[in-house]
C-alpha cells in the first residue's frame, strides 16, 4: 500500500512513471519537457523525481483548449 492511500494526502514529488500515470503524457514526452526546460526534476541518487508543485505549474503553463 501507498503512503499517499493511507494518508489521503497530495504527494511531495512524483517518479518520472507516476508523474507520466498523473499527467497522461508518455515517458518520451516528459523528459523532452524536461530537456526543453518546460519541467522540472530533481534527481536522487540515479532517480528522478518531479515536485508536485512543478508538475502542477507545468500543467497550468499548457495552452487551453481551443473549441
Amino acid at each position: 500500500m501507498k503512503f499517499n492511500e493511507i494518508t489521503k494526502e497530495k504527494p511531495g514529488s512524483l517518479s518520472v512513471n507516476d508523474f507520466c500515470r498523473w499527467a497522461g503524457i508518455g515517458r518520451t514526452a516528459a523528459y523532452a519537457e524536461m530537456k526543453a526546460g518546460r519541467l522540472t526534476a530533481r534527481k536522487f541518487g540515479r532517480r528522478t523525481f518531479i515536485p508536485m508543485v512543478e508538475a502542477e505549474r507545468w500543467l497550468n503553463s499548457l495552452p487551453p483548449q481551443r473549441t
